[in-house]
C-alpha cells in the first residue's frame, strides 16, 4: 500500500492505495504468510476467528466478545463461508458458531475449505472496498 493522503494529511481509503501488486497478494491470500511467525511463536492458530482492530473491542457486544474465547487463527469458519463478503453481523456470528463447535475436524475441514477458497480467489473483499468496511459497532 502507499502512504497517499487527501488535502488534510488524512489516509487516503485503502481501496485507493492498494497497488497492483498488493492486490495480487491480497487476491492470493500471500499477504497472511507472515502470520505463520505468530503461529509458530503461539500467538495464533492456524484455525480461529481472525484477529481484528483493537480499537474495534469497545464496540462489540458481549455475544461478539466470544469470539476471544479462543486463539485467534490465520483462517476460520468466517473466512470460508464468506470471508469479508460477509457482513460484520454475520463474521461475528459465525466467529462464536465456531467457538461453540470446537473441535480437530471441524479445523481440519476449515483448513481443506481454505485452500479451496484461496484457490478460486473467493471473497476477498466487500463490493467498493479493498477488503471491507470498519466496523463501527451494531446499530
Amino acid at each position: 500500500m502507499t502512504d497517499r493522503r487527501d488535502a488534510a494529511g488524512n489516509l487516503l481509503p485503502d481501496g485507493e492505495r492498494l497497488t497492483v501488486f498488493g492486490k495480487f497478494l491480497r487476491s492470493t491470500s500471500l499477504d497472511e504468510l507472515p502470520e505463520l511467525w505468530n503461529v509458530l511463536r503461539g500467538e495464533m492458530s492456524l484455525v480461529g476467528p481472525r484477529p481484528l482492530l483493537m480499537h474495534y473491542l469497545d464496540l462489540y457486544t458481549p455475544e461478539q466478545m466470544r469470539r476471544h474465547e479462543v486463539r485467534p487463527g490465520i483462517t476460520g469458519w468466517a473466512q470460508v463461508n464468506g470471508r469479508n463478503a460477509l457482513s460484520w453481523e454475520e463474521k461475528f456470528a459465525r466467529d462464536v458458531w465456531y467457538v461453540d463447535h470446537l473441535s480437530f475436524w471441524l479445523d481440519i475441514k476449515i483448513i481443506f475449505l481454505t485452500f479451496l477458497k484461496i484457490v478460486k480467489r473467493e471473497d476477498i473483499n466487500q463490493p467498493g472496498e479493498a477488503t471491507m468496511k470498519f466496523f463501527e459497532g451494531n446499530i
